[in-house]
């Protein structure tokens, strides 16, 4: 069983930053994960994502702004944030792919395990 623990989200101004972690039961080495984040009254969305092999996707309005990374001996999966802006507030979910292939890394079928999410909240 895989458990995915985020950690990290708040109340921040426009322009500040947010560091999210993501914990995990599991080498995040053997895994293709991901970031989503849903908004109230939208969709689950695709924020960004790291292969096994260690390539990043990033979501076009968060390109430039935010970076994913991995760190293979504390199992931990971080999305750096920075430039915040108030159409980012959402809840910010950690995911997990197990499969040999990333497959659609920016669709949230693909993923196999979820945490249960961090709130993230950028006031203006």
């Amino acid at each position: 069983q895989v458990q995915l623990v985020e950690s990290g989200g708040g109340l921040v101004q426009a322009g500040g930053s947010l560091r999210l972690s993501c914990a995990a039961s599991v080498p995040v080495s053997n895994y293709h994960m991901g970031w989503f984040r849903q908004a109230p009254g939208k969709e689950r969305e695709f924020v960004a994502h790291i292969s096994r092999s260690g390539i990043t996707y990033y979501r076009t309005t968060v390109k430039g702004r935010f970076t994913i990374s991995r760190d293979n001996a504390k199992n931990t999966v971080t999305l750096q944030m920075d430039s915040l802006k108030p159409d980012d507030t959402a809840v910010y979910y950690c995911a997990a792919n197990g499969k040999y292939y990333e497959g659609d890394y920016y669709n949230s079928e693909t993923y196999d395990y979820w945490g249960q999410g961090t709130q993230v909240t950028v006031s203006s």
